[in-house]
């Protein structure tokens, strides 16, 4: 039961969501393992929780490349001598319309946000199955909850994870534990890979008027964490009061 001492690998974790994620972990005791694209921005973070006195390492990867999630996932396992959760974090999202034909951001979504969960499943199950426990928690979105225009593929894409998670979950078994969390608005780059126009207008208007903080996200996954071995939580999804 608990956060202290246990070992957490976390992707995208280089902002938002994955690296209020990281803090908070960490200042609760877990040994965060971070893997983002920006290394800039890790080592940062790093040295961030380790001045604060917490214990974290990391590794650039794209969560693309099969390679580098076995190669995140063995290199926790490898120092701390277990992993005992990965949270899926690392996502993208482009709004559009169909008829935009933005047939590229729609691969690089089902690679980013599907296969790359996929990947992190691959690498980190058999260190869990070897060790007789783990956790995975699937950054999801409240997109697949509500689809609405120009989020179409976005949407599709966390609803495949959504499927993935529950499946998995069933799976399992009784020694591993498996968490989807759907946040909604959230106050973070989501918009950068946006091209300027009116979506991404819309976008960044919304969240300055109604978006919560990552770290309210990363409260929940905390939780799910936390909970005694025996306890799986399936399924959080956290939203603005405001948002529709």
């Amino acid at each position: 039961m608990g956060i202290q001492g246990k070992v957490v690998v976390i992707t995208g974790a280089s902002s938002g969501i994955g690296a209020a994620t990281a803090r908070l972990l960490a200042a609760q005791g877990a040994k965060v393992v971070l893997g983002a694209r920006r290394t800039e921005k890790l080592a940062q973070l790093v040295a961030e929780i380790v001045a604060d006195g917490g214990v974290a390492t990391c590794a650039a990867i794209d969560v693309t490349q099969r390679g580098d999630m076995v190669r995140l996932v063995q290199m926790a396992n490898a120092q701390y001598g277990r992993v005992d959760v990965l949270v899926n974090n690392a996502g993208i999202g482009t709004l559009a319309p169909f008829d935009a034909l933005d047939v590229d951001a729609w691969d690089a979504m089902i690679d980013v946000n599907v296969k790359g969960v996929l990947y992190g499943i691959a690498a980190a199950l058999p260190v869990f199955r070897a060790q007789g426990s783990g956790h995975i928690v699937n950054v999801i979105s409240t997109a697949g909850l509500r689809i609405v225009p120009q989020q179409g593929v976005y949407a599709a894409t966390k609803n495949a994870v959504r499927t993935i998670t529950e499946a998995l979950r069933q799976e399992a078994g009784p020694a591993l534990r498996v968490t989807g969390v759907s946040p909604g608005f959230v106050k973070t780059g989501f918009a950068d890979r946006m091209p300027d126009g009116p979506a991404k207008a819309a976008t960044l208007a919304s969240m300055d008027d109604i978006a919560i903080a990552p770290e309210s996200i990363a409260r929940a996954i905390a939780f799910a964490i936390e909970q005694p071995a025996d306890v799986d939580v399936g399924d959080i999804v956290v939203r603005p009061t405001a948002q529709g």
